[in-house]
């Protein structure tokens, strides 16, 4: 049994842009994420926490993005930023994103709610910014 294409978008809105599914599901909890935590990482860290395999360029800190479609864009059931993500620009260290992850935390083990593999693939390090660019994807893991 799988999930149908209607509903499978439904729960993209709720979790992304905190749109309710009637009679299902709402976001009226009494402190509901306004916010998702996006990170980067040196390899597919789904299996964990958002600290699992996080980047760790110097400056480096996760994303908030609003629960809003200012903030997530919803189409055929794929999940894209409404904007450019930009990370801190690094002061030091090195390395390159392979994956980013959205979570429910801005630092320590957040649950990973989505998570992929990013194409272009990132460089970190000392005076790159790195972004997570409306054309960039996530491919699901």
């Amino acid at each position: 049994m799988s999930i149908g294409a209607a509903f499978r978008e439904d729960i993209l809105d709720l979790i992304y842009n905190a749109v309710a599914i009637a009679n299902i599901a709402d976001n009226a909890s009494t402190s509901p994420l306004t916010n998702l935590y996006v990170s980067l990482h040196t390899a597919d860290p789904n299996a964990g926490t958002q600290s699992t395999s996080e980047v760790t360029y110097t400056s480096y800190a996760r994303v908030a993005v609003a629960r809003t479609s200012g903030g997530w864009t919803i189409t055929a059931n794929s999940v894209s930023p409404a904007a450019t993500i930009s990370f801190p620009a690094g002061t030091g260290g090195s390395g390159t994103a392979t994956h980013a992850a959205v979570g429910t935390l801005s630092t320590g083990a957040g649950v990973i709610i989505d998570s992929g593999a990013l194409s272009p693939t990132i460089a970190t390090g000392d005076g790159i910014t790195p972004e997570i660019k409306t054309t960039s994807t996530i491919t699901r893991t």
